[in-house]
């Protein structure tokens, strides 16, 4: 697997600001994606699909509050 990287400019951040980042892709073609976005302020959010088909995702603001964190179907149990 091979991730990519791109950058972006002027995203709504989990805080609330509107600021510039990253967004990274990495895809083994067998169901498992990772996505992830940082954000200049600190801030990310990440969607982890698994091969079991069971999605998590994680939003985290840069003071370190996690603002949302979803487990899908038939991950972690």
């Amino acid at each position: 697997m091979v991730g990519t990287k791109t950058r972006f400019t002027g995203e709504k951040a989990p805080c609330g600001k509107t600021v510039d980042g990253e967004h990274y892709l990495d895809d083994d073609e067998q169901g498992l994606v990772i996505r992830d976005e940082y954000f200049s302020c600190g801030c990310r959010r990440s969607r982890h699909e698994y091969h079991d088909g069971s999605i998590e995702v994680t939003t985290v603001r840069h003071d370190g509050k996690v603002a949302r964190d979803e487990v899908g179907a038939n991950h972690g149990s």
